[in-house]
């Protein structure tokens, strides 16, 4: 039995996929990422989507209503074969696939602490300042304060989707295309940009709602 491949070792060794490495906060709205690594028989496919195409927003859910809308999303990005379709022929089954939903709060986080930090060295340095000079400090500060707690709420705003699957296809030879019934799936998703890595060497495509059938016998 061939050893199961890695799908993330395989981006890190070509070119092609590399330049799609991203941050959460980098994406667009409306378009995915679909990384495909086809090994013999093996399968591995690595989704990113924004959580706007997804659910319809990027804040961090608190309601019920918001909150049910994630988990329903989780569990239907936990069924691929129902969002890229295989041809029958393929006899593809899925032996692992996971979702979930990935935002950028950890790292706000601990730039909030850095930002404190650096903002108590300020007041030590400039302790021995007149009190005019403290004030306007002081007011500078707030000023900075307010700007960047602003933009730790942007950033915080960007979540996004992350699913992985694997399948065994019996004959793989028969997969020359993949149907994206995603686009009926989820109403918001414009285009998916898909990177793919067969024996052949690495390809890139761009799947768009109106044409959701891609032709992959090129990649072979």
């Amino acid at each position: 039995m061939k050893p199961a491949i890695s799908l993330l070792a395989l981006l890190a060794v070509s070119p092609a996929l590399a330049d799609g490495t991203r941050e959460v906060d980098a994406h667009v709205h409306g378009v995915g990422k679909l990384n495909i690594a086809i090994d013999g028989t093996t399968v591995a496919k690595e989704f990113h989507a924004p959580g706007a195409d997804i659910v319809g927003f990027e804040y961090k859910a608190e309601n019920d209503e918001d909150l049910a809308a994630i988990e329903a999303a989780l569990q239907t990005l936990s069924d691929p074969l129902n969002l890229f379709g295989w041809p029958e022929a393929a006899e593809c089954t899925v032996t692992s696939a996971s979702a979930e939903l990935e935002t950028e709060e950890e790292h706000d986080d601990h730039g909030d602490d850095d930002h404190d930090d650096h903002d108590h060295d300020k007041e030590d340095d400039h302790g021995d300042h007149d009190e005019d000079h403290d004030e306007e400090d002081n007011h500078d500060h707030d000023e900075h304060a307010d700007h960047d707690d602003h933009d730790h709420a942007e950033e915080a705003s960007h979540t996004e989707f992350h699913a992985e699957y694997r399948f065994d296809c019996a004959n793989p030879d028969a997969l020359t295309e993949l149907s994206f019934t995603y686009f009926d799936v989820f109403d918001n998703a414009l285009e998916v940009e898909v990177q793919i890595i067969t024996a052949s060497g690495a390809s890139a495509f761009e799947v768009e709602r109106d044409a959701p059938t891609l032709d992959l016998s090129s990649a072979f």
